[in-house]
């Protein structure tokens, strides 16, 4: 795990969920199939996605369905990590088993825009744009959450513990 992650972030607003991430029609077919079908409202941006971007949201994201693929979709597309003001709370757990960072920073998406760029630094939880200088706290991880995301994941973090 490295200790900062800094990419180029896109947008979302409040309340973005899991039929998004995750379209209940694609949830079984191959992932090349399964690719071009995920953020149905915006469909571009599965093009536009680079490896190493980030995603900042507002409130709730990841709400609905309890589907594990939706953070297996995001990690597919080279996500680094998701910044969002809250998460749903299945969506958050899976993020964490899966290695995904899901970072709440409440106040993140009043302070970007899409296009940006960010650093999140693991050892002070902060936030900062550096596009255009504003920086928030985010909510730091319990020692165990660490931990799993080092590891690689929650049943890798089990069988270094057995």
């Amino acid at each position: 795990m490295k200790q900062r992650i800094e990419g180029r972030i896109w947008l979302f607003g409040d309340n973005l969920d899991t039929d998004q991430l995750a379209p209940g029609k694609a949830l079984t077919l191959p992932w090349e199939q399964r690719r071009p079908r995920l953020f149905p409202k915006r469909p571009k941006l599965v093009e536009q996605l680079v490896p190493g971007d980030i995603i900042v949201a507002g409130k709730n994201f990841g709400c609905g369905s309890s589907r594990e693929q939706a953070v297996e979709n995001l990690q597919g597309l080279g996500v680094a990590c998701v910044i969002a003001e809250s998460y749903g709370r299945i969506f958050f757990r899976n993020a964490i088993a899966h290695a995904m960072p899901a970072i709440s920073c409440p106040g993140i998406s009043g302070i970007c825009a899409e296009g940006d760029r960010v650093r999140f630094d693991w050892g002070t939880f902060e936030v900062n744009n550096l596009t255009n200088g504003n920086t928030l706290s985010a909510q730091p991880f319990s020692d165990d959450m660490i931990d799993i995301i080092r590891s690689g994941g929650l049943l890798n973090r089990m069988m270094q513990i057995r």
